[in-house]
């Protein structure tokens, strides 16, 4: 069986090499800077349509979401009509920069509460799998919540100080 696998794996081999990832167009980079690759403006579509689709940081709290739209506001005011980064004084330079790294904390931390986990499981008392997909938040928040319940639910007092 061992053997089995390791043969198809190898086989596959070629193709995984052979794939190509396209890295240019619509693909959004977080980890260039402004001017870099691209307008900002492109670069600032793509993640306001990203943070619009409901799927890529569908985790993302409000508060979270505004901090983002006002630091990508911030950014193309600061850029105004200078060509790239380079051309702008050193202070707005550092001031992009920092806005830039608020803008990629923030999501690269909702697209890693946004991504989705499947399992397959065996309800109680039953033989058959199901699938059960949740993205890392909501299964962060399941375990919290059963935790919870079995603190509050196990019948046991704290004794009281005296």
């Amino acid at each position: 069986m061992y053997k089995l696998l390791m043969l198809s794996v190898l086989a596959m081999a070629p193709l995984a090499a052979s794939a190509n990832i396209p890295s240019e167009g619509n693909a959004l980079s977080l980890e260039k800077g402004p001017g870099l690759s691209g307008s900002f403006e492109a670069q600032r579509d793509a993640i306001v349509s990203a943070l619009g689709d409901g799927k890529t940081y569908s985790e993302i709290s409000p508060n979270d979401r505004q901090r983002v739209t006002a630091s990508l506001n911030r950014i193309s005011s600061l850029l105004g009509d200078a060509g790239s980064v380079e051309q702008l004084p050193e202070t707005t330079r550092i001031e992009v920069f920092n806005e830039q790294e608020l803008v990629n904390t923030v999501l690269t931390q909702a697209r890693e509460d946004s991504r989705l986990v499947c399992t397959r499981e065996k309800k109680v008392g039953s033989h058959r799998a199901t699938n059960n997909c949740m993205t890392v938040a909501q299964r962060q928040r399941a375990r919290e919540q059963s935790q919870d319940a079995l603190l509050n639910n196990s019948g046991y007092k704290m004794p009281l100080a005296r």
